[in-house]
């Protein structure tokens, strides 16, 4: 499902410019599975699915697998609606140098929040 990402993201002009002062590449789990996302200056460039040995990453979103499924939802549920919720609820987890996930939280956000309501699993 984060392979949609470059399309989802990449024709959202609010939220590119929101992006225009990253490029990195961070890793995000959802249970056993993991991707890479890679991002040059807030276009998503690719994204690679997992496994991975000795993958390079700036920052990681590590998650589980039924806390993004509700992330994800069209309507989250209580708690679910945001990445601060699911760190309160014990569901997600950062990790790795946080000073370019804090410095573009707001567009993070808004990266993983474009596949709510998508089909698919993640």
């Amino acid at each position: 499902m984060l392979e949609r990402l470059p399309d989802l993201v990449n024709g959202n002009a609010v939220l590119v410019r929101r992006g225009r002062h990253l490029s990195t590449t961070f890793l995000v789990e959802a249970g056993p599975r993991a991707w890479l996302v890679h991002v040059h200056e807030g276009r998503i460039t690719s994204v690679e699915p997992g496994p991975f040995r000795m993958a390079s990453w700036s920052f990681a979103l590590r998650g589980t697998a039924e806390g993004w499924a509700k992330f994800w939802q069209p309507v989250p549920p209580p708690y679910y609606q945001d990445l601060f919720g699911l760190l309160r609820q014990g569901e997600l987890r950062f990790e790795g140098d946080l000073l370019p996930l804090w410095a573009n939280i707001v567009y993070v956000k808004g990266v993983m929040g474009a596949l709510r309501g998508n089909r698919g699993e993640p």
